[in-house]
């Protein structure tokens, strides 16, 4: 099985920072996508980043220019940093990752996603 570890969520200010972490850990070859989504009280969760085991990377339009993915693939961690938070970036912050467990995965391009736990964000004065 493969864990996924998300820390760095918090309580802070508008205009503040924040750099949320997510190690993956257990049975695992190789890594492809990695990921943060956003689900805030009420709503769908959705697409925050993502970066590619090459350092691709793509934003959601609400967080250019104030939020960056980075990953160490060497950790299997992946990063966020978010900058000019706003009140409307609370909330659960979850990491995802495409996993491949053993080289016949990995062959066949058969990743499998898991999901983190999730690590609250609020952002309020």
């Amino acid at each position: 099985q493969v864990q996924l570890v998300e820390s760095g969520g918090g309580l802070v200010q508008p205009g503040g920072s924040l750099r949320l972490s997510c190690v993956a850990s257990g049975t695992i070859f190789k890594i492809d996508d990695m990921g943060w989504y956003r689900q805030a009280p009420g709503k769908e969760r959705e697409l925050v980043a993502v970066i590619t085991s090459g350092g691709n990377r793509n934003y959601a339009d609400f967080v250019k220019g104030r939020f960056t993915i980075s990953r160490d693939n060497a950790k299997n961690t992946v990063y966020l940093q978010m900058n000019s938070l706003k009140p409307e970036d609370t909330a659960v912050y979850y990491c995802n990752a495409d996993v491949f467990r053993d080289l016949q995965q990995w062959r066949s391009d058969l990743a499998e996603g898991y999901w983190g736990q999730g690590t609250q964000v609020t952002v309020s004065s």
